[in-house]
């Protein structure tokens, strides 16, 4: 049988907290999500002048980073590069910002960012992955 490790409440309470010390160090209004490695929604932070449109982008961005185990900037660049019939996939928000929680060769969950710039998003979706990862 083999194992793989979990996200603990305590290791998304430090994926948030990191996520939102970066976009606050910006001045970025986002939406922080991150998800368990099924892309199920474990916790939500809006940021105070966050769109709430930003939510469902955000979550929506964890689950596709999780259940395709990679970020979502791959699905954004192959739609880009040509790939059309992608958009088709069973997933939303194929677009940058969503980043997989990778531990020990496994994705364990993701992060899922939405509020700024497409490199914006990646840049804090990284700093929170970073804080467990």
């Amino acid at each position: 049988m083999q194992s793989k490790a979990i996200l603990s409440q305590a290791d998304v309470i430090n994926v948030l907290d990191a996520a939102q010390k970066e976009a606050d160090s910006n001045g970025w209004a986002v939406t922080i999500a991150v998800a368990d490695d099924g892309g199920h929604l474990l916790a939500l932070r809006r940021l105070d002048g966050a769109a709430p449109f930003s939510a469902d982008v955000a979550t929506q961005k964890a689950r596709s980073a999780a259940l395709g185990r990679k970020e979502t900037q791959v699905f954004e660049d192959m739609i880009n590069g040509g790939r059309t019939a992608f958009v088709t996939a069973p997933l939303e928000a194929l677009l940058s910002g969503g980043v997989p929680i990778i531990v020990d060769g496994q994705v364990v969950g993701s992060v899922g960012i939405s509020g700024v710039k497409p490199d914006q998003d990646v840049q804090v979706a990284k700093a929170g992955v970073a804080a467990i990862a």
